[in-house]
């Protein structure tokens, strides 16, 4: 039988957004042997962010740019990174054994900051044109429907800030919206302002219709049910977490987000939970910051108490 060789280190971080590298950075700095593995690219879905303007320091900063930052400064303190996606998390004889696709890896504590990923509308047509006329990225895909008009689907500043930023470089822009009065947000407000956005207030959409393209949206509003022509629908109604692997781990919330204490610890000693990904969030980058700092502190402490016990 082939032995497993396992790649050590002190502290293994699952998820490489903001939180994950903000754990990394004050674990790094307490002298810790860090690593972060991370699916996408560092920063996460930083990277897919426009404009980040409400992260203190930073009037306005792309997403891309922040993600940089925060990759430079852990490099900068000797964190590894690892770009992989996580197949399964187990412990075993006190530690805890992480396997990717390609690697294994062992630790004496472990930080879950996975993040989520984007809802589904669950519609019938949407599975069809996903990729072919269906996003779930204004920004990735955006740039695909140039001088084209799009539809945006959903109610909170996620959405608002898409189709502000797809009214920029689209024809023609429909945001449809359950709500039924204007919530007066920045998000929100800054649409008023832009004579290709048409908001449907109301709307509960209901089918993406089309042959070999996406050509139309039907939806009903006021009881009636209408369509409308566009070329791409954006989906922008919030997101669900990544813990499918988590749920015979660690203790979930009833909507699969990871529970904790307030100083990150999970049900499970030694395992730690910061971001988007830990009940309670409210999914910003300031406070996922600040999660990650209480999460990698935290997980320091646990680390040295066991190297103290032996």
């Amino acid at each position: 039988m082939k032995t497993q060789n396992y790649l050590k280190y002190d502290i293994v971080v699952i998820g490489g957004g903001p939180a994950g590298i903000s754990a990394a950075i004050y674990a790094a700095r307490a002298g810790r042997k860090v690593v972060v593995i991370e699916k996408y690219a560092p920063g996460g879905q930083l990277n897919l962010i426009g404009e980040v303007e409400n992260y203190a320091g930073f009037k306005k900063i792309s997403g891309a740019e922040l993600a940089q930052n925060f990759e430079e400064h852990a490099r900068s303190l000797g964190v590894i990174f690892v770009m992989d996606e996580v197949a399964s998390v187990a412990k075993s004889n006190n530690e805890f054994v992480v396997k990717t696709n390609s690697s294994a890896y062992k630790a004496l504590s472990l930080i879950l900051a996975g993040g989520c990923h984007s809802r589904e509308l669950g519609i019938e047509g949407e599975q069809k044109f996903k990729g072919r006329g269906v996003s779930y990225c204004a920004l990735c895909d955006g740039n695909f429907f140039k001088g084209k008009t799009v539809a945006v689907v959903g109610s909170g500043d996620s959405a608002f800030s898409d189709a502000d930023y797809l009214a920029s470089i689209c024809k023609k822009v429909f945001v449809l919206t359950k709500a039924k009065l204007k919530l007066h947000n920045y998000a929100e407000n800054e649409l008023d302002n832009k004579d290709n956005v048409t908001m449907l207030r109301d709307a509960l959409s209901t089918r993406i219709l089309g042959q070999d393209k996406l050509e139309k949206l039907e939806y009903v509003q006021n009881g009636q049910r209408k369509t409308i022509d566009v070329d791409g629908v954006f989906v922008a109604i919030g997101r669900s977490p990544d813990t499918a692997l988590l749920k015979d781990f660690v203790q979930l919330s009833d909507g699969g987000y990871v529970k904790s204490n307030d100083k990150m610890e999970t049900s499970v000693a030694g395992v730690f939970v910061c971001g988007d990904v830990r009940d309670g969030s409210i999914r910003q980058i300031a406070t996922a910051v600040g999660d990650g700092a209480i999460a990698g502190t935290n997980a320091n402490k646990y680390v040295l108490l066991k190297k103290f016990k032996g």
